[in-house]
């Protein structure tokens, strides 16, 4: 299945758009080291959580908000090779001295996916990070499997959940802090794809309604408090094109 490197940046809103002119550049070099898909989301409808959510994960200040990102890779092998390429290529450090963010805040970690179902490529992201005892880890699978038919039945275009393998601490912000992971923990990165805000917007009630879809609190296999999720408009995916074609433009002047 899919190995997926998985991001939370808080950027500042002003810096929007030059956040995605940096992404569209840094791609060219990434697909060429071989990224198979880059997606960069961008915060819609990302609500403030009690415990966790994602401005807390990325310590976000005033006049930030949140981008939800990530790479998709073959397998962990491919993973590790195009780091290996990323850091040995020297335009990366150009890149890194003119990030539109603080990058000390930035979180990342490898996921291995667990979950892929539908093929689709949506315009409009509902993001998730979750803490899940390793020892409920099918017992999780079986919930997800259960809820992605749910939401392909209501318009959604492909799920994917995914395993923490590679998760890193960090010395300012990570993953497992993000949700505050136990020592039997492990951490999930989720996504659903829907092909825009208006479709994603009436599965969501129906959904909630749905008898299948009922939380059992006795049988959860996670801590819903400690999950965080939001909305996001894609601002870039290389398999689509969205958002690359100032760089092509660029390139081409």
């Amino acid at each position: 299945m899919t190995y997926v490197e998985g991001f939370i940046v808080g950027v500042p809103a002003a810096n929007r758009e030059e956040y995605r002119r940096h992404a569209a550049d840094a791609f060219k070099v990434f697909e060429e080291l071989g990224v198979r898909r880059h997606v960069e989301a961008w915060a819609s409808d990302v609500p403030d959580g009690t415990v966790t959510d994602f401005r807390k994960a990325v310590q976000a200040k005033d006049g930030e908000d949140v981008a939800f990102a990530w790479f998709e890779h073959d397998s962990r092998e491919a993973r590790d090779a195009f780091n290996a390429k990323m850091m040995a290529d020297p335009r990366m450090e150009g890149m890194s001295t003119s990030m539109p963010f603080d990058g000390s805040r930035m979180v990342f970690g490898g996921f291995g996916a667990i979950l892929e179902r539908g093929s689709g490529r949506g315009a409009y992201v509902d993001g998730f990070v979750a803490p899940v005892p390793v020892a409920k880890r099918e017992a999780y699978l079986a919930m997800a499997e259960k809820a992605a038919g749910k939401f392909l039945e209501l318009g959604a275009m492909r799920v994917v959940e995914a395993w923490g393998d590679d998760v890193p601490d960090g010395k300012v912000t990570d993953f497992r802090r993000s949700v505050k992971a136990g020592e039997d923990e492990n951490v999930v990165f989720s996504w659903i794809e829907w092909p825009d805000k208006a479709t994603r917007d009436a599965a969501w009630p129906k959904l909630m309604e749905d008898p299948d879809m009922q939380p059992d609190p006795g049988n959860m296999p996670f801590d819903g408090k400690r999950m965080f999720w939001g909305g996001f408009d894609v601002l870039l995916d290389s398999q689509t094109g969205v958002g690359l074609e100032a760089a092509a433009e660029r390139e081409s002047a």
